[in-house]
């Protein structure tokens, strides 16, 4: 039977929460790929022998941070507190708490948390095609999360998380269900 008992409903809505928040991510990207295009083809159609301007780090973070007017009113309010340099840098940055960059990876901390929790679980209740899409996703992600602006060191962080603690408990099972055949041929002979 492919139910599974007992139901994790938190983990659900921890993987229901970031993959909305990763396709929220996608969907933007797409549409941010799509805007640039078209400012660029109305350049070089006004001004042909003109060169792109290169961006400053603070422009692209705020090209594509996304924050509501509550959001940056909630910013704007934390900035003028009297805070560490480093706190104010951490709530300026393009991926900090006023963004989705910030909040999707740190909800997916729960997969890598309920991870780590399992570690002595039985194995035989482990899931192979889980831990194999935890950890698909976790070294898939670790690559993304250095190579998109701006940077996200908690993507990246989490997403290590996620591999490692999925390679551990794929791990434990192949080798459990590669001794059992092994011994069930053995006990054959």
């Amino acid at each position: 039977s492919n139910d599974v008992q007992p139901r994790n409903y938190l983990l659900f809505a921890c993987h229901f929460f970031n993959e909305g928040a990763q396709l929220t991510q996608l969907y933007r990207g797409m549409k941010y790929e799509a805007e640039q295009k078209a400012l660029q083809e109305a350049r070089e159609a006004n001004e042909p022998s003109s060169k792109p301007s290169s961006s400053s780090a603070s422009d692209i973070g705020q090209q594509v941070a996304f924050l509501s007017p509550i959001g940056q009113s909630l910013q704007s309010a934390a900035m003028r507190l009297p805070l560490p340099e480093g706190a104010k840098a951490f709530l300026a940055h393009p991926a900090g708490p006023f963004t989705i960059h910030f909040w999707a990876p740190t909800w997916k901390w729960m997969l890598s948390i309920s991870n780590l929790m399992d570690y002595d679980r039985p194995v035989d209740k482990v899931s192979t095609m889980q831990q194999s899409a935890l950890c698909a996703t976790g070294f898939i992600w670790s690559r993304y999360s250095l190579v998109i602006v701006p940077v996200n060191y908690n993507l990246f962080a989490v997403n290590i998380s996620l591999a490692v603690t999925g390679t551990y408990h794929l791990t434990r099972k192949l080798y459990h269900d590669f001794g059992k055949k092994k011994e069930k041929k053995e006990g054959e002979e």
